[in-house]
């Protein structure tokens, strides 16, 4: 299907965490439980809200300094309360529903783009009443083998691109480095928005800032 010439872009990536939905509040309450399993010291919430976005396996790595063999462990533990507790605590960031559900009105081919895997970001959207505005689900695997952000955008514009959408001239919405960096690595420009988990610093090779959802509508559909 042949996008829209006029329009800026033939299809988005949404990113899902600190994009669409503020998850912050159970991914933290997960984790917290996560490290009281392992007898770990519980961090404060100034440094678990780092864990928000990257794949979580790379920050069991990075940010836990677990070795592969514990961070298998704390993935099923994290993963086991994260299902029944954390991802019922991700409201909708105001305003933002409304935009994904005109944008796909619009007929911009879209898919979620997020490092989470599919299943809970599925049921975060599912309770949000977002599925059906968006064409394709794409997170990242239940193996954790495709997490990395370059990946799941590479898997997103396949699976756009074998419905027969244009990915042609695509562009990501996110609000950290991982976004940035991730798209970047397919030739994918992003817009950064400003409600979300990144600082100033992550944002510097955007091609625009939202700084509300309402923002987006101009720079998607011109």
């Amino acid at each position: 299907m042949s996008a829209d010439p006029t329009r800026p872009y033939s299809c988005v990536l949404w990113d899902l965490d600190g994009t669409i939905v503020d998850s912050a509040a159970g991914i933290l309450e997960s984790l917290r439980w996560t490290y009281q399993q392992l007898g770990m010291p519980v961090p404060g919430d100034d440094e678990l809200i780092h864990w928000v976005g990257p794949p979580i396996m790379d920050s069991f790595r990075d940010l836990a300094k677990l070795d592969p063999e514990e961070s298998a462990r704390a993935l099923a533990i994290y993963r086991e309360h994260y299902i029944v507790n954390g991802a019922v605590h991700s409201p909708l960031f105001p305003g933002i529903a409304a935009v994904v559900r005109e944008v796909h009105a619009a007929g911009l081919p879209s898919s979620l783009a997020t490092s989470k895997p599919e299943i809970p970001a599925t049921l975060i959207l599912e309770k949000a009443g977002l599925v059906d505005a968006l064409d394709v689900i794409t997170g990242a695997s239940a193996d954790e083998v495709r997490s990395a952000k370059k990946d799941v955008v590479a898997e997103a514009l396949v699976r756009l691109a074998a419905l027969g959408f244009d990915v042609s001239r695509p562009v990501m919405v996110g609000d950290r480095i991982h976004d940035v960096e991730g798209a970047a690595a397919n030739g994918v420009p992003t817009i950064a928005v400003l409600w979300g988990y990144g600082t100033d610093a992550e944002r510097t090779d955007t091609v625009a800032l939202a700084a509300t959802p309402t923002d987006l509508i101009p720079l998607l559909l011109g």
